[in-house]
């Protein structure tokens, strides 16, 4: 009698952990391809030409909210110290709103040169963006 009610609390808690288990996994945060479906990028592989080398330069992302949702723009993180962001943090993006993400390059380079910033969203939502050029003297 003690070994069925401990099968039968054995097999209870089993089939919990499987219950939890399956609402994880459907719950996978969007990919890069799910983002489109979202927001809309213009600038988010910029070409700057040639700067010329020493001479700090700037360019902005625009973001249009697409959806039928409110998204949060939670943050920008740039991939190296020459890169400077410039954005409104926490800015609520309503649907069809802009917003304008200013990235800054302190033109320390002397030929190609290649670099990158990660937007962040609410709702997991995450959007490399880069710009390149060619640092002349």
């Amino acid at each position: 009698m003690q070994i069925t009610k401990y099968m039968k609390t054995l097999t209870l808690l089993s089939f919990l952990f499987l219950g939890i288990c399956s609402l994880n996994a459907q719950s996978t945060p969007p990919t890069e391809n799910d983002i489109s479906k979202y927001l809309k990028f213009t600038n988010d592989n910029y070409d700057m030409g040639k700067i010329t080398n020493g001479k700090p330069v700037e360019y902005n992302v625009d973001v249009q909210n697409i959806s039928n949702s409110n998204i949060t723009l939670d943050n920008v993180i740039v991939g190296c110290g020459c890169t400077t962001p410039k954005f409104t943090k926490n800015i609520v993006l309503t649907p069809g709103a802009h917003t304008i993400i200013t990235l800054g390059f302190n033109g320390a380079a002397i030929g190609p040169f290649s670099k990158s910033a990660t937007l962040f969203f609410s709702g997991n939502l995450v959007k490399p963006v880069s710009f390149h050029g060619e640092g002349v003297q």
